[in-house]
Formats: C-alpha cells, sequence, structure tokens
C-alpha cells in the first residue's frame, strides 16, 4: 500500500490525475487547490464546470481548513453516520476557486477508509473525488466497469481494491451555518 500511496502523491503534486478506491465508489482525484488539475478532472468527465465536485479530508482539523465555519452538528453528524456521508458547507476557503460553488459552498467527506485515510495524511491536503465516468452514464460498481476512456485519462492507476464490488456513492446533506439541514442525496 505505501508503494501506491507514494507513487499517487507524487502524481497529485505534479497537478495529474489518479483513479483510486475510496469507501464509497472508484474515483477520479487531484488536488483540490490545483485549477489546471480540477479543469482536466471536468474536461475527462465531460462535466460541466457549473456542477460541484466532491472533495475529501483526512479528519476534523483538516476539514477546518477548507471551511470557514463547521458547524458543531456537522461533527456530531460525522460521529454517528453508520453510512458514507458528505456534506455541504458553507464558506468554503482554500481551496481552487474552479472547485467551489457559486453560491460558496464546498461538498466534503471524511472517507472512512485505511487507503484513503493514509493517503490524504501523506499528501497532506484535500483530494476532490468525483465518480470515474462521463457525466451522465452509470457510476461505475466496480473497477471492471469503468470505461476506457476513464482509464486512459487519468495519470495514474492505484493498483489496490480492483476486486471490490461498491454499493453505492455517499449521502450528501447540505448543512447551512444557520443551523438549515437538507438532504441531498440518501
Amino acid at each position: 500500500m505505501h508503494k501506491e500511496i507514494n507513487s499517487a502523491v507524487q502524481v497529485l503534486k505534479e497537478g495529474g490525475l489518479i483513479l483510486y478506491p475510496t469507501d464509497t465508489v472508484w474515483g477520479i482525484g487531484c488536488d483540490a487547490n490545483n485549477p489546471d488539475a480540477v479543469n482536466k478532472i471536468y474536461k475527462l468527465k465531460e462535466r460541466e464546470d457549473s456542477k460541484a465536485l466532491i472533495c475529501l479530508v483526512a479528519d476534523d482539523r483538516m476539514l477546518t481548513k477548507y471551511v470557514k465555519t463547521v458547524p458543531q452538528v456537522a461533527f456530531n453528524i460525522i460521529e454517528v453516520a453508520e453510512s458514507p456521508t458528505t456534506i455541504i458547507y458553507d464558506e468554503a476557503q482554500n481551496l481552487a476557486a474552479n472547485l467551489i460553488a457559486e453560491d460558496g459552498t464546498i461538498a466534503i467527506r471524511i472517507p472512512d477508509n485505511d487507503f484513503c485515510f493514509q493517503l490524504l495524511r501523506r499528501f497532506n491536503g484535500a483530494i476532490v473525488s468525483t465518480s470515474a465516468n462521463i457525466s451522465g452514464q452509470p457510476t461505475p460498481k466496480s473497477f471492471k466497469e469503468i470505461a476506457p476512456p476513464i482509464l486512459k485519462g487519468v495519470d495514474y492507476v492505484v493498483n489496490l481494491h480492483q476486486e471490490k464490488i461498491c454499493a453505492k456513492p455517499s449521502s450528501i446533506i447540505k448543512l447551512k451555518n444557520n443551523g438549515e439541514v437538507k438532504i441531498i442525496r440518501q
């Protein structure tokens, strides 16, 4: 696993794209602070750049680096969630401008997955995580279902957990600073 993490981190630092297993589905990732890398993902996925992307962070400390004010209830949700949960926060900061939604929000998940945790800690920053498919196409449930244009379009494919079958993408909750909660995807 260390070799795969080191190789992926090197590609991320060079502004490249990685294809990697997450706690949910296979993801296309890049440095969340690199606007050129974020643009590469939009182009590869043939996705409008007005549609925001999710990013992953390793822990609460890293979360507070990218969200100006994390509501206390967010920490409670993260602690009690029984399945992978992405939270959309107000007042994103310290991220590539083209990663932040027009309303200033950002979708972030702390993955419950040893590989992702180690990758995020070693990279020491947020990593984009978007499903490994062309926009409008079904999300692949396994590595074998990833389309050739995606496989060819990334700079590095992590050689771990390629046999894993993924159940579904994360739940998404929008959490406003005023305490308003809205379920986006269950």
